[in-house]
């Protein structure tokens, strides 16, 4: 790899988390500036700054992620786009005036950390479910039906509960997103390995099967991940919302590479990383919820 591709690729990852939250600080901008009446979908797609965010999200933070990954690789890339979170939360206490205390720094902090050592402990299954998914792997994919369905449990969950309760509504919506983001980003890979078959016009059943999947559930999983984590805004701040929203994106690659693709890691330091990785994110997320708590009885 060239010293100058991979530089550009580092600076295009970086770019790409920081466009993500820049987009997010405008979108919980406009979320604290509407009529406490007004309906979160209806307002926002009528706000100029809101939809500004969203673009940045989905069309610059994308095509940034996507030159990313093909200069770089999928195993470096999420870890370097970590970087957006420090812009977040520096955002968030300067642009919109949210209070952090030093519990919150903390755990935004570890949860950086966190996803760059998950970044660097190279778990990738791109070219993996590529070869499985082409071949009719039967027991591959009931083993996707699976990971899907229990990542959509979870969700399920997470809705009933903040429809159920009244403490907490942010926590689970957060984390409804999250588990949507996590669908998206898993099932972008089958879209991958079946989109050029299915548009050569020579493709097996199942090729098309899990592009027509695909396509759906990347609309879906989209549309609800992007309105619940604004919908939890309204309950929490940016800047704790969006690291609790990380969880289950962050872990959900880990099951993937272990429990859906069947995979060993040929690296020593791969299993060392994502040990650290998961038990930095599971106390970066306690204390961004304990605070979040804190937060919910205030109000």
């Amino acid at each position: 790899m060239q010293g100058s591709t991979y530089l550009i690729g580092v600076l295009l990852a970086v770019s790409s988390g920081i466009a993500n939250n820049v987009g997010t600080l405008l979108q919980k901008k406009v979320i604290n500036d509407r009529p406490i009446d007004a309906k979160v979908g209806r307002s926002l797609l009528k706000s100029p700054l809101w939809m500004l965010g969203l673009l940045l999200q989905l069309a610059l933070g994308t095509v940034f992620f996507l030159f990313a990954i093909d200069m770089i690789g999928p195993a470096l890339t999420p870890g370097l786009m970590a970087a957006g979170l420090i812009v977040l939360a520096v955002g968030a206490v300067k642009l919109i005036g949210e209070q952090l205390k030093l519990e919150e720094y903390l755990g935004i902090i570890l949860m950086v950390i966190a996803i760059t050592f998950l970044g660097f402990s190279e778990l990738d299954t791109g070219t993996h479910i590529e070869d499985l998914l082409n071949m009719g792997d039967t027991g591959f994919i009931l083993r996707i039906c699976i990971f899907t369905g229990i990542l959509s449990a979870i969700a399920l969950v997470c809705h009933i509960l903040e429809k159920m309760k009244t403490r907490y509504k942010g926590l689970y919506l957060a984390i409804f997103s999250g588990c949507m983001f996590a669908l998206s980003n898993f099932w972008v890979a089958p879209l991958v390995a079946v989109i050029a078959s299915v548009f050569s016009g020579i493709f097996l059943p199942i090729q098309l099967v899990f592009f027509i999947l695909a396509a759906i559930i990347l609309c879906l999983t989209n549309f609800l991940g992007t309105l619940k984590i604004q919908q939890a805004f309204i309950y929490g701040q940016a800047s704790n919302m969006i690291p609790i929203q990380q969880v289950p994106i962050q872990i959900s690659p880990i099951f993937v590479y272990f429990a859906v693709v069947l995979l060993i890691p040929l690296e020593v330091y791969s299993i060392p990383l994502m040990i650290a990785g998961v038990g930095l994110i599971i106390v970066s997320s306690f204390l961004l919820a304990k605070r979040q708590a804190q937060l919910e009885q205030i109000k």
